[in-house]
């Protein structure tokens, strides 16, 4: 169900222009938690898609709400690093369309658990105009922005502008010669701290639970039924499957 936001978020107020309407699904009550914006390009090289679900897990084990913007890429990785359940993902569309459509299970699974949010009204498509107002939404609801890939000219590096008016703290993945040179560029002007220590920068925002063995990840090296696996463990399995840490065959599920 499609609400619209009656209160103010503090957050928000950092922006040039508060959204004039904010329109919800699902649970209002990760506003009110310490959050953290991750974004991305929508093609992340191996190590950014295992960097991002490391950074987006730690930091929702610590406590901390991740906000991203549901794209393909780094954003998807974000959503599903913290949770569909402690995780905010701000559309650019309006909040009757799912967009993009390759991630639409995933956004119904955040409507369902977690929260996502809108300034556009229903009926609203996506257009190139809508992202800039989008990304500035993300950028206000973090306490800080984490870009984990980009390239020069791309939509991270507009957020950056933002996060940079806004003054929040920008911090980047330190990445090779010839990758991500959006973010290596920024290194090396001194206009984002890299993140060498994932659990020590997590470290900074909480406390870091001590990694637990994958029990979901056990029981589909039984190689279970697909629904009995979902009866168990329900939206973990969507995850997995995302992530690619286990394949669906022929009625069943085995872990890569």
């Amino acid at each position: 169900m499609i609400n619209e936001l009656t209160c103010k978020v503090p957050e928000l107020m950092d922006m040039k222009v508060y959204p004039s309407a904010l329109y919800s699904i699902g649970n209002l009550e990760l506003l009110q938690k310490r959050k953290i914006a991750i974004i991305g390009s929508r093609n992340p090289i191996h190590y950014t898609i295992h960097a991002t679900q490391e950074l987006a897990q730690k930091l929702s084990m610590a406590g901390i709400c991740i906000v991203s913007g549901g794209a393909m890429g780094v954003d998807a990785l974000a959503h599903l690093g913290a949770g569909v359940s402690n995780t905010i993902m701000v559309a650019g569309t309006g909040l009757d369309i799912r967009y993009p459509h390759i991630n639409q299970k995933l956004i119904a699974q955040i409507e369902l658990n977690g929260l996502v949010l809108s300034q556009f009204k229903e009926g609203s498509p996506s257009t190139k105009w809508n992202f800039p107002q989008r990304n500035e939404v993300i950028v206000a609801l973090g306490e800080v922005l984490i870009v984990t890939q980009a390239d020069v000219k791309s939509g991270s590096m507009h957020s950056i502008e933002f996060a940079q008016k806004m003054g929040k703290k920008i911090y980047v993945l330190p990445h090779r010669a010839g990758e991500s040179e959006g973010t290596n560029m920024l290194l090396s002007k001194g206009l984002a701290t890299p993140i060498y220590d994932i659990n020590g920068f997590v470290a900074e925002f909480g406390f870091v639970e001590a990694k637990k063995d994958d029990i979901f990840l056990e029981y589909c090296n039984s190689n279970p039924l697909y629904n009995d696996a979902i009866a168990q463990y329900g939206e973990k399995v969507f995850e997995y499957e995302f992530l690619g840490k286990i394949v669906i065959e022929h009625g069943r599920i085995r872990s890569v």
